[in-house]
């Protein structure tokens, strides 16, 4: 394709445009003439009113030399469509049919002119501005013969309508798509019977969502129809977080180096889905190299432009673009059109040079001779016009899916039944000032166009109108690039995309009879990166797409049980995040139990009670004999018993912690303990007293008595009790959930509530042991063969290691292992009190009754 510089398009202006100059010996009238011939190929027919057709009929042109010295030779125009000259064809069926119809448009006879513009700017242009100029310069040099150009159809629309908006006629596209087309500013007589991109844009975006392609690359042509498709279609990608992997312009002038260029990016990226809004013949080359170079394992997604193209659908191009998918405008039959087709032919039209080319280019035969060669290098034959188009199957006489033909058939009946609105306009009732009507003979184009602007009819069942900025409804025929019979390209509608039927339920597929690039079946995959499974969440990858990211595992305590979570949803406070991350579970329960270390420490704890009784068992049993009375027989029973609770309140410990619980074994274990220690203490303090009152005079003892030993017990004892009424009056134990040691547990344990409590409880513990042990210690070396100081000093020793071994072990030992320790801080003292104070005694009372004696006791 040639683009227009500016410097051209004056050139053609100038050409064309009439020069007024005086008529000899004539002052008061004016004369012009012409600058310039037309020389376009086209169809001519006159009417009351003339309908302008402007058709790429050819697809490549020779630029002729432009030195601006000279008037430019005429383009030349190669590579003939049949496909768009069935087009043009179509224009002039619909001519003929309103024409012939009484009931639209009667007493008015429609003509037209239609010209190639051999897919050109320039060309397009040039055909534009003949179809409003007169063909012809009469002898009196007036300029006459003005052609009554009411509406224009063409394909190129920018341009054009740029060129002769001055002029104000309507303009009505039947191929451009662009969604800039649709700025009522830029264009305000632009109409269109296609679909803007940003309807295709849509449906191309529900495309790529329907099969989660989040990867994809985009191919594009340098004019306004490409750019401005692809950036609609980069700002709806984003919405939908679908990232661009590249995004190749293909020039307008064709360059090799590009081609490759765009080919190497392609094959080196890991995006397996490309997106192209390019014209099929910008197009072209790149395809041709993409199939030379036997690339496979790319989706394409095509545009309109493309999509349903015969360029691409020979064998050749199967197996590297076959499964190609892409939106098509909606296609229709055309009763009759095919007749009307058939029957084009030479000796109809001897002077027209676009109708012989037709029947060179469908029978491969020449009208002149000539040095021209087929394809085989044998000279064409002579056409002998007895060629029949019915017997020759071509892009020309196949109206199965016509679908810009249509386009072109709906735009010159939107034009007849807006013109056939303003002739029927009620004189007082009309839509201008002072409710007045057109005059018929004399059209304003701005009344045209509103009569367009406001015309609805039905047609085929589908209803045509126009909204404000000049656009129709949106309706597109999904098409998949199939295998056929004989290994060409088979355009298959598997879907649509209807705008009119609102939202989520516009777009339709049926993915069964898909046909996918390969031959697969399976929906072929085009991401940067694999979708995060539940569990994982997306991490961004500095300086990448967004589509590129890593999947990063969820934290402890978080799930996300959804594929491609962008975060990690936190679980409730009492549950925990299974193995997988993928759902919250209820925290694990745990506290000391009697399925565990329970058990032992249950039986160490009765094992020590039932010692301890069968101790007291002994002693009531040998009550009588020195060994018992000498020690006090009623602090030792005191002992026994506070010993015995001590063993049995460590029970109290295991077990699911709950408020009676936690206040009963904090409370009992304190208060036997504090029992235990007071009645030591008394015995010590007794047996330091007993060997003080030996001194002569001495009557310590009276203070000492047996009743004085049950005051200060009680005493002792009572203090403890107070602590412990306070501590459960203020700030009781209770039970609680703790995770400070293991977020994925919940401990249940009991809160002392009070620490000060607590530790006052443990202290005074302390205290007593503390004075017990230094009493004990001072009379350690009293006289006697049994002195029972030093084995309450050895008591109190071990008693005051263990407990001040539990602080550190208390405070460090997470959990259940808590009450553990503490459980065997209790059984380690009560065992260590009853060995050291009572072992010794058993041991002479049951294995050495001979020791058992006043004489032995008394000893010096």
């Amino acid at each position: 394709m040639v683009q227009a510089t500016a410097m051209q398009l004056l050139l053609i202006l100038a050409l064309l445009s009439p020069v007024i100059k005086p008529t000899p010996g004539k002052t008061t009238e004016p004369a012009c003439t012409l600058q310039g011939n037309f020389e376009l190929p086209g169809f001519l027919a006159d009417g009351d009113i003339i309908i302008a057709g402007v058709f790429p009929i050819h697809y490549r042109v020779l630029a002729p030399e432009l030195n601006y010295t000279y008037k430019p030779a005429a383009l030349g125009c190669q590579g003939f469509s049949s496909r768009t000259f069935r087009r043009a064809q179509t224009m002039r069926f619909a001519i003929k049919e309103i024409n012939e119809n009484p009931s639209l448009l009667p007493n008015i006879t429609l003509g037209y002119k239609m010209y190639d513009s051999c897919d050109t700017h320039v060309g397009a242009v040039r055909a534009a501005l003949s179809v409003i100029n007169g063909p012809k310069e009469v002898s009196s040099m007036m300029c006459s013969g003005a052609s009554p150009v009411k509406v224009i159809i063409t394909s190129f629309s920018s341009i054009v309508s740029n060129t002769l908006q001055p002029f104000k006629i309507p303009l009505i596209s039947y191929a451009s798509t662009c969604a800039c087309l649709s700025n009522r500013n830029n264009y305000p007589h632009f109409f269109r019977t296609i679909p803007s991109d940003y309807y295709q844009v849509k449906a191309i975006v529900q495309l790529v969502k329907h099969f989660g392609w989040t990867w994809v690359g985009g191919v594009y042509e340098d004019t306004g129809y490409g750019i401005f498709a692809f950036e609609e279609l980069s700002k709806e990608l984003k919405k939908i977080g679908v990232c661009l992997a590249y995004c190749e312009i293909i020039n307008e002038a064709y360059s090799r180096k590009r081609i490759l260029e765009i080919i190497d990016i392609m094959k080196k990226s890991s995006a397996k889905v490309v997106i192209s809004f390019t014209e099929e013949g910008g197009l072209y080359p790149l395809l041709t190299e993409y199939v030379q170079q036997n690339i496979t394992g790319i989706q394409w997604i095509a545009s309109e432009a493309w999509i349903t193209s015969s360029v691409f659908s020979s064998r050749k191009f199967y197996p590297s673009l076959g499964g190609t998918i892409g939106f098509a405008i909606r296609s229709r039959e055309i009763p009759s059109l095919k007749d009307f087709l058939l029957k084009v032919h030479p000796s109809l039209y001897p002077d027209n040079a676009l109708v012989k080319e037709l029947w060179s280019t469908m029978f491969g035969c020449t009208f002149q001779p000539s040095n021209t060669t087929d394809q085989s290098g044998r000279g064409l034959p002579l056409c002998t016009g007895h060629e029949s188009l019915e017997e020759k199957y071509s892009e020309y006489t196949d109206v199965s899916s016509l679908r810009f033909s249509y386009n072109v058939y709906k735009a010159v009946y939107a034009f007849a039944h807006s013109l056939h609105n303003l002739i029927n306009c009620e004189p007082g009732k009309g839509p201008f000032d002072n409710f007045t009507c057109a005059d018929i003979s004399n059209i304003e184009p701005y009344q045209l166009q509103h009569y367009i602007q406001e015309v609805s009819f039905t047609m085929f069942g589908e209803e045509i109108n126009f909204d404000n900025n000049g656009d129709t409804s949106a309706f597109y025929d999904l098409i998949n690039w199939q295998r056929d019979t004989d290994g060409t390209i088979r355009f298959v509608t598997v879907g649509l995309y209807d705008e009119s039927k609102g939202v989520g339920k516009e777009f339709v597929i049926n993915e069964k009879i898909l046909n996918w690039s390969g031959d697969q079946t399976k929906v072929p995959s085009s991401v940067c990166t694999e979708s995060c499974p539940p569990g994982t969440r997306k991490g961004v990858r500095r300086g990448e797409p967004l589509c590129c990211f890593d999947c990063l595992p969820c934290a402890d305590g978080e799930i996300s049980n959804q594929t491609d979570s962008i975060e990690c949803i936190q679980c409730p406070v009492d549950f925990w995040s299974n193995a997988e991350r993928t759902e919250c579970i209820p925290k694990e329960i745990e506290y000391l139990t009697y399925d565990e270390m329970g058990v032992t420490l249950t039986v160490i704890a009765l094992f020590g009670a039932c010692l301890t009784i069968g101790v007291l068992a002994v002693f009531l049993h040998y009550k009588n004999t020195p060994i018992v009375r000498v020690n006090n027989s009623e602090l030792s029973f005191f002992i026994l018993l506070s010993l015995a609770l001590c063993f049995l309140s460590s029970i109290a410990f295991i077990g699911e912690p709950a408020n009676w619980s936690c206040m009963f074994r904090h409370t009992v274990f304190s208060i036997t303990f504090s029992l235990c220690i007071s009645c030591i203490l008394g015995k010590t303090v007794v047996v330091l007293m007993v060997f003080k009152a030996t001194q002569p005079g001495s009557n310590i003892m009276k203070w000492f008595g047996p009743i004085q030993q049950r005051i200060m017990i009680s005493a002792c004892t009572s203090v403890q009790i107070i602590i412990c009424a306070i501590w459960l009056i203020a700030m009781p134990p209770f039970p609680s959930k703790n995770t400070k040691y293991q977020s994925s547990k919940i401990i249940l344990e009991c809160d002392v509530g009070s620490t000060l409590a607590f530790w006052c409880v443990l202290g005074y513990i302390g205290v007593l042991a503390c004075m017990c042990f230094v009493l004990a210690f001072l009379a350690r070396k009293l006289p006697g063969n049994f002195n029972e100081a030093k084995y309450i000093t050895f008591s109190m020793l071990i008693f005051c290691a263990v407990w001040i071994a539990f602080i550190p072990a208390y405070v460090s030992s997470p959990g259940k292992y808590t009450v553990a320790v503490e459980i065997f801080a209790i059984l380690s003292s009560s065992f260590g009190l009853l060995f050291c104070i009572f072992a010794p005694k058993c041991y002479i009372i049951l294995l050495k009754p001979e020791k058992n004696t006043k004489q032995y006791i008394m000893g010096k």
